[in-house]
């Protein structure tokens, strides 16, 4: 998922069309893209990995996404002068060597091992991803000419997507092998090899991040060796339809809404991600292991990032807030079927892969709460950019706080995952999926009525 913000005063013009310097600069920020994705997706592994090591409920469990995305709102501002202090360059190399910071931090964590200590080394490893969003999204938008910005943001969020399909099979692979062992086999085990377990089990996550801190490190001098062109900032582009003398962004109900909407959605999507594996390991979801179940978590990132392509092109003949109230009320009615229906234990297809990742056979239980909770990944897609879209629309000089409110309204992925977690700890985990719906029935009122802007009264 990749999020803009537009909360910085530093601007850029639109750099020429036609440039090999600009489409290899275009390349080298596109690869940020994909790294920040791939390590977001390893979350929905880490979740389930960490709870079972430490014998977590959900509720507990939920704090992976709390302190990850609660980093958002805690970094976000403050990322945003560091951007105008030393630039979007150096602002990159800083967030990469952060998150490098962040991924070695898993090592302590592991040799411990400590669930508090995991979740500090999240904090770091998002307030490195947080630097640089606010850095690359914005630059990416003047890499070429203002015309075709729309497309090169869509371009690159699809590798941000491509990111979040590849991390969680192959961090499961990594990551969750040989770590299915019942509750009451770890209960019944003496202190001492509880201990043990935990380190073997804790152990698995030391050699992918060790490897990820080298990629970080390795990418972080490419980026800062690498001569990016240089772009005019001293042009300041200012729309005149909204920010009249005593106007604020709190006078315009669609961006308000708006930022309601991005916390009801990155919660929804955060939420249906993060429950995914420890949803489908139920007997009546799709009684499948840890392990399978990560193997199936592609096909939710996936769909998202297939919709984006799609939806790039039909966004071009059907209005966005048409689109948007659709994709809503599927999403909200794929939900509820998923909630409302069971698994026939023994209907599986099997199907043969040899993937550049992973080798074997892919059991595809033939299980209608699995299989509509993954295809809301497909519906999910265009949700974001056209919310944000909406959000920001003819706000004109204040088009910075309103994409900056925007921005901090993606802490619904630390709360409603939480929230999420507590209400399956009380009800069970598939009634819990009533979270995502009211959200999903938020974001439809949104694209229904929410996003009509409504000049206010300066009087």
């Amino acid at each position: 998922m990749a999020i803009s913000h537009a909360g910085s005063s530093t601007r850029v013009t639109a750099a020429p069309a036609g440039s090999n310097n600009y489409r290899s600069a275009f390349a080298m920020v596109t690869t940020l893209f994909f790294v920040w994705g791939f390590l977001t997706s390893l979350n929905d592994i880490l979740i389930p990995h960490l709870k079972a090591i430490f014998e977590l409920n959900y509720a507990k469990a939920m704090l992976v996404q709390f302190a990850f995305f609660g980093s958002y709102a805690a970094f976000g501002f403050i990322s945003g002068k560091i951007v105008e202090w030393i630039g979007y360059q150096r602002t990159m190399v800083l967030g990469l060597l952060t998150m490098g910071v962040g991924a070695i931090g898993f090592i302590p964590a592991a040799n411990i091992p400590s669930f508090g200590l995991f979740l500090t080394a999240l904090i770091v490893l998002a307030a490195g991803i947080t630097a640089l969003q606010v850095a690359a999204n914005p630059y990416v938008t003047v890499l070429g000419p203002p015309q075709t910005a729309s497309s090169r943001l869509n371009l690159t969020q699809a590798f941000n997507s491509l990111g979040t399909t590849i991390g969680p099979p192959l961090g499961g692979l990594l990551i969750l092998k040989g770590a299915d062992i019942a509750a009451d086999k770890l209960k019944a085990m003496s202190p001492a090899a509880l201990h043990a377990y935990r380190l073997q089990q804790a152990a698995t996550v030391k050699f992918p991040y060790i490897a990820i801190t080298l990629a970080l490190i390795v990418l972080a001098l490419a980026i800062a060796l690498y001569k990016f062109p240089r772009l005019d900032n001293t042009k300041d582009y200012r729309p005149t339809k909204a920010g009249q003398k005593g106007d604020s962004i709190w006078r315009y109900p669609h961006v308000v809404l708006g930022a309601v909407c991005i916390f009801m959605y990155v919660g929804a999507e955060v939420s249906l991600g993060s429950f995914l594996i420890n949803y489908f390991n139920q007997p009546k979801i799709a009684g499948i292991s840890e392990l399978a179940a990560a193997g199936f978590v592609p096909f939710y990132w996936g769909g998202a990032m297939m919709g984006r392509f799609i939806g790039s092109a039909v966004l071009q003949k059907v209005k966005t807030t048409h689109l948007l109230t659709f994709c809503a009320f599927v999403a909200m009615a794929l939900v509820l079927i998923s909630m409302g229906t069971t698994y026939t234990s023994g209907a599986v297809t099997n199907i043969h892969l040899n993937l550049l990742f992973w080798q074997g056979t892919l059991a595809l239980p033939h299980s209608w709460p699995m299989w509509t909770i993954l295809a809301v990944g497909f519906f999910n897609s265009i949700m974001f950019p056209s919310i944000f879209t909406l959000g920001i629309a003819e706000m004109g000089p204040l088009t910075g706080e309103a994409s900056g409110l925007l921005v901090t309204a993606i802490v619904g992925g630390a709360v409603l995952p939480e929230i999420q977690g507590i209400l399956a700890d009380k009800i069970g985990l598939q009634h819990a999926f009533i979270v995502p719906v009211i959200c999903y029935l938020f974001i439809a009122y949104y694209g229904w009525r929410g996003a009509r802007i409504i000049q206010p009264s300066l009087d």
